[in-house]
């Protein structure tokens, strides 16, 4: 089974949005293509999973490299810290976990 990628986006960015809540206005625009690449990510992280070319330890990879980039891209906000983007990030994983998850057959997020 395939991940839905728009089914992906809107959860990951609904979640994200009360972490950034006092940036919400400067963070919208980069918050929602981080959500997408994000999703796109997960999507990928699925197919070349079930197409048996990557295992459990190369998705988390790849997942924690899409993480650290989304990290960046929201560091570049002035005035979000580095929590704040952390708990934004893993508040829109934590969003999608039990789909992705499922679809795996293992716990990524």
């Amino acid at each position: 089974m395939a991940l839905n990628i728009p089914q992906l986006v809107q959860p990951i960015i609904s979640a994200m949005k009360p972490e950034l809540v006092k940036h919400w206005h400067d963070a919208k625009d980069f918050a929602e293509a981080e959500a997408l690449k994000t999703a796109q990510t997960l999507a990928l992280i699925a197919k070349l999973h079930a197409e048996k070319k990557i295992d459990a330890g190369q998705a988390r990879a790849l997942l924690e490299m899409q993480k650290h980039a989304s990290q960046a891209v929201l560091l570049a906000i002035e005035g979000i810290g580095l929590l704040a983007a952390q708990r934004s990030i893993n508040a829109g994983l934590a969003a999608v976990a039990q789909m992705v998850n499922g679809v795996l057959g293992f716990a990524l997020l």
